[in-house]
């Protein structure tokens, strides 16, 4: 296809700067931790030809030394090809090759291009293709990185939302539902649905590693295997179990592993249930802090920066705003990762490396937003008891205690005339004689609605 003029620098090769100039699209290459992923795939295949004797111990050494560099992340800056390239990632797979098989000649003290003493198609890509290579590491990467990034920041969150469900457990306040109030719960209570909110999303995450289990690799072409081993995919598995410590396996069925994207699009959908908890723990959290004066101000949100140019004082709960946005976001990149998955064509789905974006992209900006609200807003979250205590009191909600004793009908005439006068809905119950002072006192006790069960009423109904 002619010479092309490479940098100084690269240790990738003509293929890949052809698919550079082709692809001038958005300047952004695959994310980071999809090539690091490919290094490891690449160490594991150059292992397994070893082992069933297709590579000679020398070269497999020098293919694994460069390739444990990619997956070190060292190597990251000769991966420079666009995002939106050749549906399969052949390009980025031929980078790979590429550059482990320069990188090879340079430990050897050959010269980068001569192919020696490892070739980047006879010996890096041995009993490979870019069709199931790439998704064998679209696989391993993405479940790496829920498995080491996702999963602990959401642990992280859950035991920090635990702590103030514990810290907060004796703070009664009125509880909301539609927006408007209802019975009393205890701040504590409240809290402890955001915790359990965010150990279920950690649990989710977990659930979406083993989804990624089965691996493409040992299907080549178009999942019949054609130049491969019969070996190859197995040993190909067990050296990236005892390299990430997840249990990958061979594909069940390597024409639905090439061809279909099922596994990924199941996991756009977790990431999708785990963002939109989130964005519903955030925004909880920043209305009970809203105010100071003129909101519900439950709570008190650590101050981390002013919030106007113009108005003096005014501190806004940026960490909430910026963990919705995320969210947001990433539920965008997961339904883009549910139409590439739709729009795979027979024998390989070509969107993949849009695919390993978006999916990277989510769990590296959740990690990031999860890991950054937890410090910073979580952490130092406050309850203010007197605000909370103050809105139990106005509330018309307690009522709702008055059912077993005077019935529905007479508690919503007695609700109707407090919100009417203005009177406390003791001054009204006792005015009708309705209960006498003791049950009332009891039975409007706060604290004791946001434990029923330890409460017997006197009588039935309602």
């Amino acid at each position: 296809m002619g010479q092309l003029i490479l940098p100084d620098d690269a240790l990738y090769g003509a293929s890949t700067q052809r698919a550079v100039d082709n692809f001038p699209i958005s300047g952004r290459p695959l994310p980071e931790a999809f090539v690091r992923g490919l290094g490891l795939v690449k160490l594991a295949a150059a292992r397994a030809n070893e082992e069933i004797g297709r590579l000679t111990p020398a070269k497999a050494r020098l293919i694994q030394q460069a390739a444990q560099e990619i997956a070190d992340g060292t190597l990251t800056a000769q991966f420079p090809v666009d995002v939106f390239q050749t549906g399969s990632g052949t390009s980025t797979n031929t980078n790979a090759n590429e550059v482990i098989a320069n990188r090879a000649s340079q430990l050897a003290g050959e010269p980068l291009g001569s192919k020696r003493p490892v070739h980047p198609n006879d010996d890096v890509n041995l009993g490979q293709s870019s069709n199931d290579v790439i998704p064998t590491t679209l696989h391993v990467s993405v479940a790496v990185a829920l498995q080491f990034r996702l999963a602990p920041a959401l642990d992280r969150l859950a035991v920090a939302l635990d702590q103030k469900a514990r810290a907060f457990a004796d703070i009664v306040k009125i509880g909301r539902t539609h927006l408007m109030d209802a019975t009393p719960l205890t701040l504590g209570q409240e809290f402890s649905g955001y915790a359990v909110q965010a150990y279920k999303a950690a649990d989710r995450a977990r659930r979406a590693v083993a989804l990624l289990r089965e691996l493409a690799i040992g299907g080549t072409a178009v999942g019949t295997g054609i130049n491969g081993h019969p070996e190859f995919a197995a040993r190909v598995c067990q050296v990236l179990t005892a390299e990430t410590g997840i249990e990958f396996v061979e594909a069940v069925n390597h024409f639905e592993a090439q061809a279909a994207r099922d596994d990924a699009v199941e996991v756009a959908g977790i990431l999708a249930a785990i963002a939109a908890s989130l964005s519903k723990i955030a925004g909880d959290i920043r209305l009970l802090g809203s105010g100071p004066r003129a909101g519900f101000g439950e709570i008190r949100l650590p101050v981390t920066q002013p919030g106007s140019s113009i108005m003096p004082g005014k501190v806004n709960p940026v960490m909430c705003e910026m963990l919705v946005q995320v969210c947001l976001y990433a539920q965008g990149l997961t339904q883009t990762v549910v139409l590439a998955g739709r729009d795979g064509h027979f024998e390989l789905n070509v969107t993949l490396p849009l695919i390993a974006h978006c999916l990277h992209e989510t769990i590296h900006c959740l990690s990031n937003a999860v890991t950054t609200f937890t410090a910073k807003c979580i952490a130092g979250i406050e309850a203010d008891a007197a605000r909370c205590r103050e809105l139990v009191d106005r509330s018309l909600m307690l009522v709702t205690a008055l059912n077993p004793y005077i019935g529905y009908d007479a508690a919503a005439a007695v609700a109707k005339e407090a919100f009417a006068t203005g009177r406390s809905l003791r001054d009204i119950v006792l005015a009708k004689k309705l209960l006498d002072a003791a049950t009332l006192d009891r039975v409007l006790d706060p604290v004791a609605m946001t434990k029923p069960n330890a409460q017997a009423p006197g009588v039935g109904g309602g």
